[in-house]
This record gives C-alpha cells, structure tokens and sequence, in this order.
C-alpha cells in the first residue's frame, strides 16, 4: 500500500485544507480536486493501517463510486460482498436484511479493510493536479484574522520524532478529524451529547472450515455478539453495558472465552489462541452526539466531527461519505472560482439544512435499537454468573424477527435503512476540464 505524500509542490495557501483522511476527508479532497480546487488534506497518522475501523461500504457508497466512473476499479481491491445478514437468536437463525432487492447498481454490502478504501481515494485523488495528502501532519489548532478562520497550526513529523510545527492558510478548513475534533473543540462549536448504554469490544477470531458464511448477529442470554465475514477472520464486536469493561476484565479473559463461547458455540475451540490476553481486544466507547452549527466563519465540519454516530448498522462511515459528496455539491464550483470568502461563507449553513436531518432520524433510530433492543438483552440473565447456572428452554424469539422469518419481503426495509439511509446524496460537483 502507498501512502506517500504527492512530490508536486506544496500550495503556500490552497484553497481548501481538509483535516482528517478518514472517509469524509478524503472523498471530499477527491471531489474538490476532481473540481479543479487545489487541496490539502492533513492525516496525522503515517498510514492508513489502523485495525477496528468501520469497514463496511453501503450500496450508498457504491453508488457514488458508480457515479464518479470509479465502481469496477474500486471492486478490483479485496473486498468480501454481503447479500445478506443474518441473526443468531438462542441458536434459531432468521434472515434480517435482504440487500438483492435494492434500487442500486450493487445490491449488495462490501467488507473492505478501511485502509484499502482509504488508498483507492487517494490513488484516485492524486490524479489531480491540485491534490496534496501531507502524512504524519496533525492539525493542532485554528488560525483567525478578524473573527475568521483563515488557516490551521500544523504539527508535521511527530510520529516519525522530527515534529515541526507550521500554519497552512486557506479560505477553507473542513473539520473531518473524528469524534473527538480538535477543530471542533478549538472553534469551541456547542454540541448534544445523548450518551450511549453500551460500549462495543472489538476483536478478530479466524475462520474455519465448517464455519457459517453469514455475516450477523448472536444473541443469548445477556449477550450480544456481531460475526462479520472477513474471508479468512472473523472480526467480532461483542456488546457490552457501558461501563462494564472493568468488570468484564476483572473475570479474567478465560472467562471472557466463556461469554463468546455461549453465544456462539462454534468459535470455542479458536478463542484461546485468538484471544490470548485482554491485548487481543480493544475497546470502543460508543457515543452519540451531534453539533448545534456545524460552521463557523472559515471553518465546517462534517462526518464524526459534525454527529458521532453509534455503531449500530454500521452506516458512520456512509453517513461520512454523504456528508462529503454534498459539501462537494455545494462548494465546489464556488471554491473552484473566484467566490470571495463571505460568498463561501454565506453557502456554510446549507450543508447543515441539507443533512442534519438524516443525521437525527438515524440517530433517533439507533438509541431506539440501543435501548429498546440491546439493553434488555444486556439487561437478561447476568453473563457472567451464567457459567454456575443450569441451562433453561430457550425463550420466544422477538416479535421482529418473527416477522422477518414469516414475511421475507419485510426484509427489504432494514436493508434500505442501512444500505441506503435517509435522503442519499448523488454527485453533482463539476468536473474540471
């Protein structure tokens, strides 16, 4: 994988300076470039190689690929493609969302390492003259003149110990640098945090002959654990009460084998050599919240930085995306021009009239599934106590997925939920000629 930096020169003051390569970040720097506007995104880290980021690419996505010319290129890379997910009830399986019948090019979900999603755009990116990706660079703080943000404090060098720090200027700075913004925080933008009764452990099990193929979920007694298909792994989020980290450490991981063990007998005989110790599983602190104004004079934010979102369907990423593609609708022509700061200051507020809707219906939907659904799962017989206690007759499956099991074509509708989502976004940027 190739992550370097561009060798064309750095523009003293690009038009646009984009802090975060995650998703958001560098859709938005492709389709601003694409648009003939010199560009700047900043990535903090040295690569794109971090385990246990979303890896889940929508048929929304996919869609915005189809438009930009890019899909067959794009389903060159590994991928693993999910037509299906599947849910384990005390060990009766129900289909759950059924993604054939979807009004897209791909009907279908793919699995990518995040990385290699990551790569492709900047592989496509780079193809224009006025792409910079700057590695290893951390935005670190706003620069203002009269009340504007006119640029950011860089940190460049850190990870690889020659820090040096420097500004960039800019008309304008994206904030696409995650849940925890250091832009969002330094232009002090308010925010509604809604908390979140859970927290996710993260975790990769390998693959058998013999195991399922279906991608999903498990639920037993007091617990709840999500299998994706990963060809030769299976990565793993196993769900827990927020807080109940310490608790569920303090058992020791033998008895976290037992958890996992009891949801989902067939991974038993792996867990002891995939999960040796507590290293092997990493922790994700879910949060839901969402920003008041998503800009400020100079300054927008989009994707995490804009709307944490909870791991539930896993749409972040797509949500992401979205917010990416209708930036790029909306400011492109203007950035690619002669627009004077005001003009492009006056377009801001319209990104947060366009997509703050789909934001709060999706967030609406995922503390629904997060307190109506996975809390009295969690909330049943206590996990760890469970291994003392004899087994009893399993109980009535849930009146939802009685109804996905009797009534196939209900499955359409999770499956347009999370493939699609509220109000998906076509490309409509201008392509520079």
């Amino acid at each position: 994988m190739d992550t370097h930096t561009t060798s064309a020169p750095v523009p003293t003051s690009p038009r646009c300076c984009i802090a975060g390569g995650g998703p958001a970040g560098m859709v938005l720097g492709l389709l601003l470039a694409r648009a003939g506007v010199p560009v700047v995104v900043l990535e903090k880290h040295l690569d794109f190689l971090r385990d246990f980021r979303g890896d889940t690419v929508h048929p929304s996505t996919l869609e915005v690929l189809h438009e930009l010319g890019l899909l067959d290129a794009f389903l060159q890379r590994p991928h693993n493609r999910i037509e299906e997910l599947r849910g384990t009830y005390e060990g009766r399986s129900v289909t759950i969302a059924d993604f054939t019948r979807l009004p897209t090019h791909c009907r279908f979900l793919v699995l990518m390492p995040q990385w290699e999603f990551l790569d492709f755009m900047h592989d496509e990116a780079r193809r224009y003259p006025g792409f910079e990706l700057w590695m290893d660079a951390e935005a670190t703080g706003l620069l203002q003149d009269k009340g504007r943000v006119n640029g950011v404090k860089v940190r460049r060098g850190a990870r690889a110990g020659h820090p040096v720090d420097t500004e960039l200027h800019a008309s304008l700075i994206v904030a696409a640098d995650g849940r925890h913004s250091t832009l969002r925080d330094a232009a002090a933008l308010p925010h509604m945090s809604y908390g979140a009764p859970i927290d996710v452990l993260w975790m990769r099990i390998p693959k058998l002959p013999g195991d399922p193929e279906a991608t999903g979920g498990h639920i037993g007694r007091g617990r709840f654990l999500v299998t994706l298909n990963r060809g030769d792994y299976w990565q793993c989020a196993f769900v827990i009460r927020k807080g109940g980290h310490a608790d569920l450490r303090a058992h020791g991981i033998a008895a976290f084998h037992t958890e996992i063990a009891r949801v989902a007998p067939f991974l038993s005989s792996r867990l002891l050599s995939a999960l040796p110790d507590w290293d092997a599983v990493k922790l994700l602190e879910v949060t839901v919240d969402r920003l008041e104004a998503w800009a400020c004079p100079g300054l927008l934010c989009i994707g995490d930085a804009a709307h944490a979102m909870s791991p539930v369907g896993g749409v972040g990423i797509n949500l992401a995306v979205q917010d990416a593609v209708a930036a790029a609708n909306l400011l492109a022509a203007s950035l690619a021009g002669t627009a004077t700061d005001k003009e492009i200051d006056n377009l801001l507020p319209q990104l947060q009239r366009r997509r703050e809707w789909p934001v709060r219906v999706t967030q609406a939907a995922q503390r629904f599934v997060q307190d109506r659904v996975l809390l009295p799962v969690l909330s049943g017989k206590a996990a760890l106590n469970a291994a003392a206690s004899s087994p009893t007759a399993p109980r009535p499956m849930p009146w939802p997925l009685r109804l996905l099991a009797r009534w196939p074509r209900l499955r359409t509708l999770p499956a347009r939920a999370v493939g699609i989502g509220v109000r998906p976004e076509h490309v409509q940027s201008p392509r520079a000629e």
